[in-house]
């Protein structure tokens, strides 16, 4: 962020530090006039696994043969120089009919709740304008500018703990084994299907990623059990829609059996779309200008920032090739970065030129 916030300034750039609960966020913006046309990224990164299994260290950023290895030159810190990078070729051009702005955040890799979901609520409040917003996730699948990101499905996590009353095996009547509500609770759930899709999304999923009961004994009615499980939902649903469904559920199982069922909810974004128009077309002709490809636009994936800033402004995500990111030796070839610098010079000259 220190280094980000020192070559902004030096490019102009109004640098506002906005650290929430500890964590770091940066919003610059240079100029005053509309439109203003925003980047988005984050500096943290996910773990770097066993520091012993990579090529080098990982956060040596070492180049070898032509390619930056390292945790982040990826997801996203390549995204980021880019972005800095074109903007300085652009700047040395001339000024732009509005404004460019940054919006980075140091918590989109972990629970995502003082980043940039703040920092777009800070703004909102004091009136800021944001126009249009490309995002630097690593959208590229096997060629530099071959997807774009214009929609992602809504994620939901829900915990749920049946509480019933442990006993001996032998006399089930003195007990209350919870086991088997969870289990056909589970099955109900598992079982629905919740749509057949949305334009440009494919259906919702609900998966369940652990069942816990942690009964050592073969003799012993366990007192509860505990489930966990994760929803990536479409446009056709809200997150309080289904948490509202899946109370429902869990209340309908809680009345049949008697026993008590606990539930808890987080849902980290609803699903969003933009829709088809000037904005995606315009980054879509400025890719198929630098590359000789021309994107396809998806929804496929996880979630981003992007479900935040969506409250302001147009936003899709343009980045590199994604092929590492998370992984043991996450690198991208050095061409690759500076290829990415021309598409998002292109990118920022056709914006400003359709507006």
């Amino acid at each position: 962020m220190d280094v980000l916030e020192r070559v902004l300034a030096g490019l102009g750039f109004h640098c506002r530090r906005m650290p929430f609960e500890g964590i770091e966020n940066l919003y610059a913006r240079r100029g005053t006039a509309g439109p203003n046309l925003c980047f988005a990224g984050h500096t943290d990164v996910v773990p770097t696994g066993s520091a012993e299994a990579w090529s080098s260290g990982p956060f040596e950023a070492e180049v070898k043969d032509g390619v930056l290895y390292g945790r982040g030159a990826v997801d996203m810190k390549g995204g980021i120089a880019a972005w800095v990078a074109a903007v300085s070729r652009v700047l040395a051009q001339g000024e732009v009919p509005g404004s460019l702005s940054f919006l980075i955040t140091g918590d989109e890799e972990g629970p995502a709740l003082h980043g940039t979901k703040r920092v777009v609520e800070t703004l909102m409040a004091e009136g800021e304008v944001i126009d249009a917003c490309v995002v630097g996730e690593p959208s590229s699948q096997q060629a530099l500018g071959d997807m774009i990101k214009i929609g992602r499905r809504g994620s939901l996590n829900s915990w749920i703990t049946v509480h019933g009353k442990q006993g001996h095996v032998a006399y089930p009547d003195r007990a209350a084994n919870p086991a088997p509500v969870m289990a056909r609770l589970m099955a109900r759930l598992a079982d629905h299907r919740l749509d057949d899709g949305y334009q440009g999304f494919q259906p919702s999923n609900l998966e369940i990623t652990t069942i816990d009961i942690g009964n050592p004994a073969t003799n012993v009615i366990p007192a509860e059990a505990k489930a966990r499980l994760n929803i990536r939902f479409n446009p056709n649903h809200t997150g309080d829609e289904l948490i509202a469904w899946l109370n429902a559920m869990a209340g309908e199982a809680q009345a049949a059996s008697g026993l008590r069922i606990e539930l808890e909810h987080l849902c980290s974004g609803n699903a969003f779309l933009t829709e088809p128009g000037p904005f995606i077309e315009g980054v879509q002709d400025a890719v198929e200008a630098a590359t000789g490809r021309r994107p396809e636009a998806s929804t496929t994936g996880g979630t981003s920032d992007a479900r935040f800033i969506r409250a302001m402004c147009p936003v899709l995500e343009l980045g590199l090739v994604g092929q590492t990111m998370h992984q043991i030796d996450e690198r991208a070839p050095v061409a690759e970065i500076e290829a990415l610098a021309e598409v998002y010079r292109a990118v920022i000259g056709t914006y400003f030129e359709r507006v």
